[in-house]
């Protein structure tokens, strides 16, 4: 891997990307014996260096949240590989594969060939033509902060992929909206750290971080749910709610209203000084633990089926009661009367394919494609989350993605 040799002009595959995606990419294209280059912006796994918060864990445990091919060298299997070991794991996999990457080079545009037999790509190093395509920029392109509350109220306010650490932030309390992974462990944190916190809990599953000695993620492949080739309809943007933070732990909202956490329905419109909140709270804690319990079943019905000898687990269905907070819910804040001086928005990411000008995409950026094959031969797409099933965004799962698409650029040659 490289950031200082001269790019090529021509090349058959260009890969644009350098974190799981493009990696995994580059691995089977080379086994494949496909002439590629990779191209990124930044350094190989930007976005785990610079756009997480400093505490950050993988949500599964090292032994599955890996390429096939590549184990941890130093995390404890069962461990949760804390963020800059998962850095070093995929600078290793990149010098072990000797991909060729070239960091800091800058995709600007792509376009489709006058007479359709590639692409000319132009980049911050130059243009490049290649025969095939692959956009392997992930997922998480854009943070979407909604404007809801003001610029001028003087409330610090920012993405979850810029806050870092509890020291970060002025004194005062906190409002985290969104309860998915990253806002519920960022709230989490900073509870800990002695902060007043109000966390705006939407719909969300809530899954067990283990159950019966088996890790949730283990439950998912022994369901077949990894497998999953969509969300259930009105199901696309729920999030799910896991923590592999402190060790590993299932995420129950009651104890940490218990703790002192304040929480609140989905956040709403901002007027007069006050944020407005949904009449919801209670029922999507409620839908929450529904899909919690759902796993459960699925998982005794499982072991009794295969005749398993798995440890039994009573504790795991017994629920906290309500705190006030959810029985008395606040519909509306005062910010400024409740000391909130930062707004901490975990409202996930837009995809951004502006720079690619070739394939169709909906209203929302998604692209179209099968498996992450477009309509435009040359043209894949690799890291989507449901790319091709429930896996796909996980790092195992775009692994797999990966070999089909380099596979179907090895039969066009």
């Amino acid at each position: 891997m490289t950031s200082e040799n001269a790019l090529l002009d021509k090349i058959d595959t260009l890969v644009v990307g350098g974190g799981q995606a493009g990696l995994a990419a580059s691995e089977h294209l080379g086994k494949r014996g496909v002439p590629h280059l990779v191209l990124e912006r930044h350094r190989i796994a930007e976005r785990w260096r610079s756009e997480r918060w400093d505490s950050l864990v993988a949500n599964g445990p090292a032994w599955h949240d890996r390429f096939p091919s590549k184990t941890f060298a130093d995390v404890d299997p069962d461990a949760f590989a804390p963020k800059d070991k998962v850095v070093a794991y995929f600078e290793d996999f990149a010098r072990e594969i000797a991909a060729p990457i070239h960091c800091g080079v800058e995709v600007k545009a792509a376009r489709r060939k006058e007479d359709g037999s590639g692409f000319i790509v132009e980049t911050s190093a130059g243009k490049i033509e290649a025969r095939n395509l692959i956009a392997a920029t992930g997922p998480f392109q854009r943070p979407i902060i909604p404007t809801v509350v003001p610029a001028d109220t003087g409330i610090l306010q920012i993405h979850s992929n810029a806050y870092r650490n509890p020291g970060q932030l002025p004194d005062g309390a906190v409002l985290v909206v969104g309860a998915g992974s990253s806002g519920g462990q960022i709230a989490d944190e900073l509870l800990r750290a002695g902060r007043q916190v109000y966390l705006s809990i939407g719909p969300h599953d809530r899954p067990p971080r283990a159950y019966r000695g088996k890790d949730f993620v283990w439950w998912l492949g022994a369901l077949g749910l990894w497998d999953a080739k969509a969300r259930e309809p009105g199901m696309e943007h729920v999030t799910i709610s896991v923590s592999g933070a402190y060790g590993g732990h299932t995420v129950d909202f009651r104890r940490l209203g218990a703790r002192g956490m304040v929480l609140v329905g989905r956040a709403g419109e901002f007027r007069d000084g006050a944020l407005h909140f949904a009449p919801d709270l209670a029922r999507n804690i409620a839908q929450g633990d529904a899909n919690y319990l759902s796993v459960l079943n699925a998982a005794d019905a499982y072991i009794a089926k295969n005749g398993l000898d798995f440890p039994e687990e009573p504790d795991a269905r017994r629920m906290e009661a309500d705190p006030a907070c959810v029985t008395d819910p606040l519909l509306q804040l005062d910010l400024r009367a409740a000391g909130i001086t930062s707004i901490i928005w975990a409202t996930g990411f837009a995809l951004d394919f502006s720079w690619l000008k070739a394939g169709t995409y909906d209203a929302k950026g998604t692209p179209q494609h099968q498996r992450g094959v477009s309509e435009v031969p040359g043209l894949y797409f690799l890291g989507l989350s449901w790319l091709s099933r429930r896996a796909s965004a996980f790092i195992w799962g775009v692994w797999h993605d990966a070999d089909y698409v380099a596979e179907q650029i090895a039969a066009r040659r």
